[in-house]
């Protein structure tokens, strides 16, 4: 099992989130804001989450507060919002760091010294694509949207 794997998480209902069960998947990483203005990009999250979910694949939301304050809502409000503005089914974290100090070690593996794509977090919606192997793929920045044939063709070849 690789390292990605070996880490846990917590959801937004408190619960652990263990990556472990994710072994064998490609995972899209996304952290992801409420009030950000590139929020609606959760509508096409949730449309690439329910295209390929039956071959292997999920997005995995993970809310961070860091840029200009644009997920300052609670676990519970994160959850509401999600669900019924957006529909939400992918699994989503409680708040965490993605830059810094106190950066989630998730995000040391992605991100960190020695990532193969390595440095800091530049916005919400930053996205990471995890084969299978829990081996870092590709990173899109927030800008590419989730319909990007440029990402919808990394997620295809990565599950083969």
């Amino acid at each position: 099992m690789s390292a990605f794997h070996d880490l846990n998480l917590r959801a937004l209902d408190g619960k652990d989130l263990p990556l472990a069960p994710f072994k064998g998947q490609v995972l899209l990483v996304v952290n992801v804001a409420s009030k950000c203005g590139l929020t609606p990009q959760y509508t096409g999250l949730e449309s690439l989450h329910q295209a390929y979910q039956g071959r292997g694949f999920s997005v995995l939301g993970l809310p961070c507060n860091q840029f200009a304050g644009q997920e300052p809502d609670s676990e519970a409000e994160i959850q509401a919002f999600c669900s019924s503005r957006y529909g939400v089914s992918f699994p989503l974290s409680a708040k965490l760091e993605v830059n810094g100090h106190d950066r989630h070690p998730l995000y040391r593996l992605l991100a960190g010294e020695g990532a193969e794509f390595p440095g800091d977090i530049s916005w919400n919606f930053e996205k990471f694509l995890v084969g299978k192997d829990g081996r870092v793929l590709a990173r899109f920045s927030p800008r590419t949207t989730p319909d990007d044939p440029a990402l919808v063709q990394a997620i295809e070849k990565a599950l083969g």
